[in-house]
């Protein structure tokens, strides 16, 4: 279970952290949700997540050159 903790009344920081979810625990009960998944569409969504994250490790990169 995911634990949000409201530091000083400021609840907009606590929401934007809880949908930030690191660990993953968000993703995993929304793939439950779903249910059974065709190999075919599990390959397309891996495939889909594979090249959501190489842009955002390329965009993260090249901001850490300048």
């Amino acid at each position: 279970m995911t634990k949000v903790v409201v530091r000083n009344g400021n609840v907009e920081g606590a929401l934007r952290n809880l949908k930030m979810d690191k660990d993953g625990s968000r993703a995993r009960l929304k793939e439950r949700e779903q249910g059974y998944l065709k190999p075919g569409v599990k390959r397309r969504n891996a495939k889909k997540e594979g090249i959501k994250n190489t842009r955002r490790r390329e965009k993260l990169s090249r901001r850490n050159e300048r």
